[in-house]
């Protein structure tokens, strides 16, 4: 299966639908008044429906087990047409696009199944999906311009040429995946001084100012002491997230100090030093960080 560890959960909204068709009118009667032999037709199937969506992965080797937090089945009849619309919730990394056609799709044959004594002449047809929500698909930031970082790796070590910069080149990659220029790229040493020249210099000119590297614990990690006092407006639900998706893969991650602000109108982030935590905290706002582009220039979240 492919790796979703890496991927935030949100909320996952899927609609498929599913099209019975009968030969005759006794037939869709029989439904409608519940005279089929077999019993309650559209319950039943809908009971058959809420059973396999909960087990699509059992079926679809390639789906993930997921916890299925809502489902409907609705009925629309036309005609000799049985249209199922078959709509799925949850909160999770991915989505319920397959598990909505896997319940519409066996609602369908359910129907099949219970009419088939009555009507030798059933077809199913068009199972698809009508529509989904969330994922990266329902967040994404388009800009008229091209959005530039510039990315300084904090290390006393790595200044002297005694270790190899691994985190900065892993920011300056994910910055690529997600369409952001680097502008600049520069090893630093854990001064408090020289992270303020940088700060103040670059986010004139970046959209983003990232620093990795120096928000531990040990005498010489002062990055936050550094940004704090520049930052004009501290954002604490950038910092949680971080915190939050790093706690969940690594039990240390708490005692990191990530920091993120804005100054000016570029957004400032101080992200951990070590390979790891530099991956994981891009993760885990990457690319949907990049909405505060739109905040800062004044747009509200619902006319974007």
């Amino acid at each position: 299966m492919v790796d979703i560890t890496h991927k935030i959960s949100t909320l996952r909204v899927a609609t498929a639908t599913a099209i019975v068709k009968v030969s005759k009118q006794e037939t869709i009667d029989a439904v409608v008044n519940n005279l089929v032999p077999k019993g309650n037709v559209l319950e039943m199937a809908k009971t058959a429906g809420l059973f396999a969506v909960k087990n699509t992965h059992l079926s679809i080797p390639d789906c993930h087990p997921l916890p299925i937090e809502f489902t409907s089945v609705e009925y629309n009849i036309e005609g000799l047409d049985i249209q199922i619309i078959f709509k799925v919730k949850t909160v999770y990394k991915t989505g319920v696009e397959v598990e909505a056609m896997h319940g519409a799709s066996i609602v369908a044959l359910t129907m099949y199944d219970m009419l088939k004594p009555i009507d030798k002449e059933i077809e199913i047809s068009t199972i698809k999906l009508i529509n989904k929500e969330g994922g990266k698909s329902s967040f994404k930031n388009k800009f008229p311009y091209t959005i530039k970082a510039a990315v300084f790796v904090c290390s006393d070590s790595i200044f002297a040429g005694d270790k190899e910069d691994r985190s900065g080149k892993i920011i300056v990659e994910k910055l690529e995946s997600y369409g952001v220029e680097t502008s600049h790229y520069e090893v630093i040493p854990d001064e408090l001084e020289i992270i303020q020249e940088k700060t103040k210099a670059f986010a004139k000119e970046n959209h983003l100012v990232i620093f990795t590297g120096g928000t531990g614990l040990s005498p010489r990690d002062v990055t936050p002491e550094a940004l704090s006092p520049l930052l004009e407006s501290r954002i604490p639900g950038i910092e949680e997230a971080i915190r939050d998706y790093g706690q969940q893969r690594m039990p240390y991650a708490m005692l990191s100090r990530t920091v993120a602000g804005t100054l000016g109108k570029s957004l400032v982030l101080a992200l951990p030093g070590s390979t790891n935590g530099a991956r994981e905290s891009m993760d885990a706002v990457f690319p949907h960080v990049m909405h505060v582009f739109h905040i800062l220039k004044g747009k509200n979240h619902d006319t974007l």
